[in-house]
Order: structure tokens, then C-alpha cells, then sequence
């Protein structure tokens, strides 16, 4: 598989990283022995590039891969976390459960929002705890929405110090908004953005100033949310958008989409995968799985050709516009 480095970094990033909240119970459990399947079929589809946070279910998600990553070479593969949540121990002591943000495990700890300086360095601590490993290569600011001056003036220089020590091999930010990451790339001197759910087949706000800052910068952005949270795999009524239920407009949209895609003989969520490789700045497409069956699904419909044809009839349906770049490389074939 494909691989690329991150920015101005020494970071490689394959061309489709996999998204670890599923194995943190993301909406529902999944057990050990299927997180650990999880991983090794990425890892034997050619994944080397593996995408978690504390926020995942309390931990959870960045126990199980490191478990599961243990036994590798470590040089051989990317694990990138997040800042900016602390787990602090619940008093309750795990009486409740999580649900209320998106997880099924039991409500052990609470996340405490910290974008200073020691947030920093304790979050990433307790993180190589959690993982059971000797470095982080991607240390990303999680979600800042509410806390831009302090993530600016305090978070971002303490994982610049970081980078500048070797540390962590490559910084950035992590979001499903595009205008606060574009800042970021204006204002600092991050290596990637992780842009969630605002470059897909379905929408690309990212294009009309990120993705441009980031190719201007040399820069590098990562994909995620490209099925914009399901709708992209199923479009019909009562399939989830953003976390909820998809407004009509959208779901038509998405409709109008997966007709065209039929046209053409291609599954909808293959043309999804393929779509951000279109421009130069993105370096991968980091997709979430819950089992082994998915990922390998995942691989097969990203390996799968997309005719020339299924982008010029999209533009002319009025659903992508004459300036949105589209692949023009074929799909990956698998090894002979």
C-alpha cells in the first residue's frame, strides 16, 4: 500500500489508515478478540497507519491497540493520538456508563477539557501508559472548537517543543470543522490536519480554504468521515449524518449520488474512498472498523477502478463542481 510522509515530517502515513474509535466501543461493544481481528486484518491488507484517542472509549481504544501492535516492529508502523481531554478518575467509580458520548463502557473516568502546556504532556504520558509503547508519531490536538486561544498560545508550542526534541514525529489538529484548522495552518507550523467529514464525495467545504493553505504550506491533510457518518454506505431514509438522523435535503443529495455511482457499476462507498485522493495535499483516508470483515471490505472497495466517466457525469448532474479535483490515478491492484 501506498505510503506518504506527513508534511514537512519524516512521518509515513499509508495510503488508508485505520480509525480505532469502533474498538473503543464506539455505539456498541465489540469484544477483545474481534478488536485484535480488527487490527491484524488492517495489518494484513498492507495498513501500517492507526489513528486513536483517550477520548475512545475512556482509554479503551488505545489499550486495545496497543495490544494488538505490541508484538510489531516498531519502526514499522504510524500510531497517531490526540490531546486535549484528560481522563480523570470518576468518584463513582465506573457506576454509570458512557453512552451519553457515543461509548459502551462503563463511565470509569471523566474527560476534563486541557489545552496547556502540562495537558499536553500529561495527556501524551498516560497515553504511551495506555498503548504500552516507547513513542507517539503523531501527536494531534483533539477537537479545540471551544478552546482556540489556549490550544494557539499553550497546546500547539508544547508539541512544536515536543516535535523539536523527537519526541513526537509529526503535530497537528484534528476536527470536523475546516476554518479553525485553516488557521492553524496559517498560524503555526503544524505538519497535518486531520479533517473529519468536510472533503467527502457528499460535501467539500475543506476545498474553499484548507486543502489549498495545506498544499500551498506543503502540508498535509488526512481524510477521515468520508462516509460522513454512514450516509455514504446506505443512503435511505433514517441513515445518520453528522452523528444524526441525515436532513431530507442531504439524504436526496446522497440518493442522487448512489444513483449515479449504480450507473456505473460501482458501489457507492467505493467512489467515497477514492474521491479525496483527487487532491494533491491529502496523504490518506482514515476509515473506522469494528471487525475484520469491514476492514477487508474497506480495502477491497478502495482497490476497486473508477471509470472516468462516474466524475464527468457527476459534474454534469450539478453534483460536483468544475473545480473539484477528482483521482486521475487508477486504484491500487492487489500484489501479483
Amino acid at each position: 500500500m501506498r505510503t506518504t510522509t506527513l508534511g514537512g515530517s519524516a512521518v509515513g502515513v499509508t495510503q488508508l489508515a485505520l480509525g480505532c474509535a469502533a474498538i473503543g466501543n464506539l455505539y456498541q461493544p465489540v469484544t477483545d478478540e474481534a478488536a485484535l481481528a480488527t487490527v491484524d486484518a488492517a495489518w494484513n491488507a498492507g495498513i501500517r497507519t492507526f489513528d486513536t484517542a483517550p477520548h475512545y472509549g475512556l482509554g479503551l481504544s488505545e489499550r486495545r491497540l496497543g495490544a494488538a501492535l505490541r508484538d510489531r516492529p516498531r519502526d514499522t508502523y504510524t500510531v497517531s493520538t490526540k490531546v486535549g481531554r484528560l481522563l480523570v478518575p470518576d468518584p463513582e467509580g465506573g457506576c454509570g456508563d458512557d453512552f451519553a458520548n457515543g461509548f459502551a463502557v462503563s463511565a470509569t473516568h471523566r474527560r476534563v477539557w486541557d489545552f496547556s502546556a502540562d495537558g499536553v504532556l500529561r495527556s501524551l504520558e498516560a497515553s504511551l501508559d495506555r498503548l504500552g509503547l516507547d513513542r507517539i508519531d503523531v501527536a494531534l490536538l483533539h477537537d479545540p472548537d471551544d478552546h482556540a486561544e489556549q490550544a494557539l498560545r499553550e497546546a500547539y508550542p508544547a508539541l512544536e517543543r515536543l516535535r523539536t526534541e523527537g519526541v513526537v514525529g509529526a503535530i497537528g489538529v484534528g476536527m470536523n470543522q475546516s476554518a479553525l484548522p485553516a488557521r492553524f495552518l496559517r498560524e503555526t507550523d503544524i505538519d497535518v490536519v486531520l479533517l473529519a467529514g468536510r472533503y467527502t464525495l457528499l460535501e467539500q467545504g475543506g476545498l474553499a480554504e484548507l486543502l489549498p493553505e495545506a498544499a500551498a504550506r506543503g502540508r498535509s491533510v488526512v481524510v477521515g468521515g468520508v462516509f460522513n457518518s454512514g450516509l455514504l454506505t446506505d443512503p435511505r431514509p433514517g441513515a445518520t449524518y453528522d452523528y444524526a438522523p441525515a436532513p431530507r435535503a442531504v439524504l436526496d443529495r446522497a440518493l442522487r449520488l448512489l444513483k449515479v455511482a449504480e450507473r456505473h457499476r460501482v458501489p457507492l462507498r467505493a467512489a467515497a474512498l477514492r474521491f479525496p485522493f483527487g487532491h494533491s495535499a491529502v496523504a490518506s483516508v482514515l476509515t473506522g472498523a469494528r471487525s475484520a470483515d469491514e476492514v477487508r471490505d474497506t480495502v477491497e472497495q478502495l482497490r476497486r477502478p473508477i471509470p472516468d466517466a462516474l466524475w464527468g457525469e457527476l459534474r454534469a448532474e450539478g453534483l460536483l463542481a468544475e473545480g473539484v479535483p477528482v483521482p486521475v490515478v487508477p486504484a491500487e491492484k492487489e500484489p501479483s
